[in-house]
């Protein structure tokens, strides 16, 4: 039997853009891997996944949806670790804008 790591995805930005997002992001990863379980709570996605499979895949596939989604432009999957959990943050990119005269 393989082994099992897990994953956090924190979707509190996307949460505040569109509810609907974070429920397609949960839909589109379970289709895309389906050797992956998916738990929400709240703000977080848990994610239990084969050893054998990387932490990269799950990142490629996050920053997919938001290209299929056209929130690239506005959104990106951030890696952070610590003590206790390890995953991904997709945060809201941050736009400066500069008015020229």
């Amino acid at each position: 039997m393989s082994e099992i790591k897990s994953f956090i995805i924190n979707v509190k930005d996307l949460s505040f853009k569109s509810e609907q997002h974070v429920l397609d992001l949960i839909r589109f990863l379970s289709e895309a891997l389906p050797q992956i379980t998916l738990d929400r709570n709240r703000n977080e996605i848990n994610v239990e996944m084969p050893s054998k499979l990387s932490k990269r895949a799950l990142r490629l596939r996050i920053k997919k949806f938001l290209y299929k989604k056209g929130l690239n432009n506005d959104f990106r999957p951030i890696s952070y670790k610590t003590t206790e959990a390890e995953g991904y943050t997709v945060k809201e990119k941050k736009i400066i804008e500069l008015a020229y005269y």
